[in-house]
């Protein structure tokens, strides 16, 4: 997967960067966004924040720079289609289980794409961790 500052059509993965870390979400059309909770919601209690949709004007929060994913062509024989993906996102409104480690942002525009929850960002630190205390 590449990040690139082109316009999104329905289905695409889509990030922002907030401080030292990306919020992501799903762009569902012209104006609206799935997201799991918003950009700048770090210090709202995990048990508040939910999958929601919101106009893309309060995903693009200061002025952050809008990213959308390029798959590769592995990843994209792998993905739900664009409108699968919008129609799982859709179905997610309103859940919430958010955990910073565990069911992140990420974990949930991968789930929508791919079906499976995952976060390139926990693994990486994850990683780090491992080989500071020479488990890498």
């Amino acid at each position: 997967m590449t990040w690139t500052e082109e316009m999104p059509k329905p289905g695409d993965i889509i990030r922002i960067k907030v401080k030292f870390y990306f919020h992501y979400g799903i762009f569902a059309d012209n104006n609206t966004v799935i997201q799991f909770g918003l950009p700048n919601n770090v210090e709202m209690p995990p048990e508040k924040v939910l999958v929601v949709q919101t106009d893309i004007s309060e995903f693009l929060v200061d002025g952050a720079m809008l990213e959308t994913a390029r798959l590769d062509r592995k990843e994209k024989s792998q993905r739900r289609s664009p409108k699968e993906t919008v129609e799982y996102a859709t179905s997610k409104i309103g859940t919430g289980g958010y955990h910073i480690l565990h069911n992140n942002c990420e974990h949930f525009v991968n789930e929508c794409v791919f079906g499976e929850a995952r976060s390139s960002f926990v693994d990486n630190v994850r990683n780090s961790i491992r080989k500071k205390i020479g488990r890498g």
